[in-house]
């Protein structure tokens, strides 16, 4: 029975682990190395078992009711999980985590967005928490985690993003091959009235351009920023002095490198960058590079540096 220990078939006399602890290792698996407490005391756990696993550093708590197994480092799909789990039967990943989990932007953001029932959900230190009834279909589970459609949360960020961000959402769900007309017309027809369901039904007959599939997000935003702003556009993945670049400005010779510094790949690459900046400016190029928080969260100095820059170039040709 659970929490009995059994004897080895080797006929040594050893007790192997408790049955509970085989069995809540094959769930931490399976959960990105959390659970909750529920769960362990299906797992025939008891709250003493629990309290103690905690003093011995063999659960260290996540949440209230959730805790991870085995060490307290969780990576992001596993604060993802434990944020659901947190919220209890019937929640879901959603919004901007919903989007990053099922690869139509890069993750963002301090606190992780769940949706829960009208019923559920108190508050909870680093979660953002939504109360809605959602609809059958707009529930689905990536990697064992549950979490909002496609469509769903393509709605979802209508709240919070731009047009521009939207259409990049909207962009990496075709390239994902997830995005499903028929259930956003579905979604839209029973959301009559919801905010946001204007923004959705125009992205309806929106074709992205093959073109930019090739671009990362931060490209696609970078160039964004740029037309709204009035500047010139630049060229964009093009060699220069041999090393591609983000995007130039050949009679300005301007270059703008961007770096999401958070998902950068490793110190090789750190260190190629930077060499590829150093010999740039040898070169007597103007070398700008901007990371993913300055494009997104302060646009209008962005903007305003990038003009600065070309201005600059055009005064010293009319000198």
């Amino acid at each position: 029975m659970p929490g009995v220990g059994r004897r080895s078939r080797a006929g040594d006399g050893a007790i192997d682990r408790p049955l509970g602890d085989v069995r809540l290792a094959a769930l931490a698996r399976v959960q990105y190395g959390v659970v909750s407490v529920s769960q362990l005391a299906r797992l025939g756990i008891s709250d003493d078992a629990v309290n103690s696993r905690v003093r011995t550093g063999r659960l260290h708590r996540v949440h209230v009711g959730v805790y991870s197994v085995g060490h307290a480092l969780l990576m992001l799909r596993g604060r993802w999980m434990a944020a659901v789990l947190a919220c209890g039967e019937g929640a879901v990943l959603s919004h901007v985590d919903a989007a990053a989990l099922w690869g139509l932007i890069e993750p963002r953001g301090t606190k992780i967005h769940v949706t829960v029932s009208t019923r559920n959900g108190r508050r909870r230190p680093g979660l953002t928490i939504h109360r809605s009834q959602l609809h059958p279909d707009d529930r689905d589970c990536v990697d064992e985690i549950p979490v909002t459609s496609v469509s769903r949360t393509l709605l979802d960020l209508t709240t919070t993003f731009s047009p521009a961000q939207l259409r990049r959402a909207y962009e990496g769900a075709e390239r994902r091959g997830e995005l499903d007309i028929r259930s956003i017309e579905r979604l839209l027809r029973r959301s009559n009235g919801r905010r946001g369901i204007a923004a959705l039904r125009e992205l309806i007959d929106y074709d992205p351009a093959p073109a930019l599939d090739a671009m990362s997000e931060l490209e696609l935003l970078f160039l964004d920023l740029v037309r709204d702003a009035g500047l010139p556009s630049p060229a964009g993945n093009v060699l220069v002095e041999n090393y591609l670049v983000d995007a130039y400005w050949p009679a300005a010779r301007l270059v703008v490198e961007l770096d999401s510094y958070e998902f950068h790949s490793g110190r090789r690459v750190f260190e190629r960058d930077h060499r590829k900046i150093a010999d740039l400016r040898l070169a007597e190029y103007e070398v700008l590079p901007l990371t993913y928080r300055q494009v997104t969260e302060d646009p209008t100095w962005v903007a305003s540096t990038v003009r600065r820059h070309l201005n600059r170039a055009a005064a010293k040709v009319n000198v």
